[in-house]
C-alpha cells in the first residue's frame, strides 16, 4: 500500500507514469522524498520517458518487495503472539485517505518538490560558479605559461643577437688586423726593394762631360716616396689619406672599404677621371708610382 501511495502521490503531483514508476522502482520504494530526488537527478536521461519494464518477478519494488509480500503472513503470525500493536499499525496503514488528506499530502509534496528544486538550482549555481573559477584559474595559468615561453624566446633571441654582434665584431677586428699586416708586409716588400733606386734617383743628375752643353744642364726630377690620394665615394663625399709610393692600388681599395659607408660585401672599382681610366684587377697589384698616381691623385669609386 505504501508503494501505491508513493506512486499515486507522484502522479498527483503531475509526473508522467513512466517517470514515476521508474523513480519508485529505482529507489526501492524508500519514500516520496527519495523518489523525487531521483526524478530531479535523472530528468535529463534520454530514456526517462520510456515505459518501465520491471525485472521478472518484481513489480515497482523488485525482488525485495515480493519477498516482503511473501513473508507477510509470517510477520502477521508473529504479530498475533504479541500485544496486537502491529495489527493496529497495519490497519492504520491500510485505511484509505480522505480527499482532504490526499490533497494535503499532495500540497505538502509539491512544496517539498519546490524546496528540492530550489536547493538543486542553488547547488547547480554554486557548481557553475566553481567551474567558472576553475576555468579562470586555468586561463590565468595558461596565460602565465604563454608569457613565460614568450619571455624565454625573447631572452634567447636577445642572447643570439648579442652573440652574433660579438662574433661580427671579432670578425671585423680580425679583418682589420689582417689588412694591417698585409699593408705592413707590402710596405716592407715594395719599400725595401725600391730604396736603392729611390736613393740613386734622389741624387741630382750630373751632365756627361762629352754631352753638349749648349742648352745647359737638364732639370733634375724630384722623386716622391708618398702619394696623397683623394677618393670620391658613391654618396659624393670624399676621403683623403697618404700612401707609400710603392704600395699597390689594392691598398687604396681596401682603405676605402674599411673607412667608408660602402655596404659590406659590395664590390667596387676605382677610376681616374682626368684622363678617364678604370683600373682593372691587374692594376690593383701595381704600385701607385707605376700607375702615375704620385705625388697626388683623385680617384672615383664606382660599383662593379
Amino acid at each position: 500500500m505504501a508503494e501505491q501511495t508513493t506512486l499515486e502521490s507522484l502522479l498527483e503531483m503531475g509526473f508522467e507514469r513512466n517517470r514515476a514508476e521508474k523513480a519508485v522502482a529505482n529507489t526501492g520504494n524508500q519514500g516520496i522524498e527519495q523518489a523525487m530526488d531521483w526524478l530531479m537527478e535523472h530528468e535529463n536521461d534520454p530514456d526517462i520517458d520510456e515505459p518501465y519494464v520491471p525485472p521478472v518477478g518484481n513489480v515497482l519494488g523488485g525482488a525485495a518487495d515480493g519477498q516482503s509480500t511473501a513473508e507477510q503472513p509470517t510477520l502477521a503470525d508473529t504479530a498475533e503472539d504479541g500485544d496486537g500493536s502491529n495489527n493496529n499499525s497495519e490497519e492504520s496503514a491500510n485505511k484509505p485517505m480522505s480527499e482532504e488528506e490526499r490533497l494535503e499530502q499532495v500540497k505538502r509534496l509539491e512544496e517539498l518538490m519546490r524546496v528540492k528544486q530550489a536547493e538543486r538550482r542553488e547547488r547547480e549555481r554554486e557548481e557553475e560558479l566553481e567551474r567558472e573559477k576553475q576555468r579562470r584559474k586555468q586561463g590565468q595559468e595558461l596565460q602565465q605559461i604563454r608569457q613565460k615561453l614568450q619571455d624565454d624566446d625573447m631572452k634567447k633571441l636577445a642572447e643570439q643577437r648579442r652573440r652574433e654582434k660579438m662574433e661580427d665584431k671579432l670578425a671585423r677586428q680580425r679583418v682589420k688586423e689582417k689588412i694591417a699586416r698585409d699593408r705592413e708586409e707590402r710596405a716592407q716588400k715594395f719599400g725595401g726593394s725600391g730604396t736603392p733606386s729611390a736613393a740613386a734617383s734622389s741624387q741630382p743628375a750630373q751632365p756627361s762631360p762629352s754631352s753638349p752643353t749648349s742648352h745647359g744642364p737638364p732639370p733634375t726630377k724630384k722623386e716622391y716616396d708618398e702619394s696623397r690620394i683623394q677618393v670620391r665615394l658613391l654618396d659624393g663625399s670624399t676621403i683623403t689619406t697618404a700612401f707609400k709610393a710603392q704600395e699597390p692600388l689594392a691598398a687604396v681599395r681596401v682603405y676605402v672599404q674599411m673607412n667608408s659607408n660602402t655596404p659590406e660585401g659590395q664590390d667596387i672599382s676605382l677610376l681616374s677621371p682626368y684622363p678617364r681610366h678604370e683600373y682593372t684587377e691587374l692594376d690593383m697589384e701595381k704600385p701607385l708610382k707605376e700607375l702615375g698616381l704620385v705625388p697626388s691623385a683623385v680617384l672615383v669609386v664606382t660599383k662593379k
